[in-house]
């Protein structure tokens, strides 16, 4: 389990009733959202902290965010980072994509 620090920059988080606490109150698990209309089709990207490490690999860093689109084409495509940095950059590079019809 992991919550962000006063930087941002995630932490592990062995007690579960704080990380649960962190998990539902702190605004900050919304990294960005974004919604617009594809044709007739509303379309919304979301990046979030995820707070758990979906990456399963001992070796590597963990994967704790996640962007997805809803709606669209492209309904339930995903894509999961171990850093906020990509995170951002790849929910950014795709709002543009999808909103230029790519």
């Amino acid at each position: 389990m992991y919550i962000l620090d006063e930087q941002g920059e995630p932490r592990v988080e062995p007690d579960l009733m704080i990380w649960s606490k962190w998990f539902a109150e702190d605004e900050r698990r919304l990294v960005r959202k974004n919604s617009f209309y594809v044709g007739d089709d509303e379309v919304t990207v979301s990046t979030v902290f995820l707070g758990l490490d979906h990456g399963w690999a001992c070796d590597k860093p963990p994967v704790l965010w996640e962007t997805m689109v809803f709606g669209g084409e492209h309904d339930q495509d995903q894509w999961r980072h171990r850093s906020h940095e990509d995170a951002v950059r790849v929910h950014e590079q795709l709002v543009t994509d999808l909103m230029d019809g790519a």
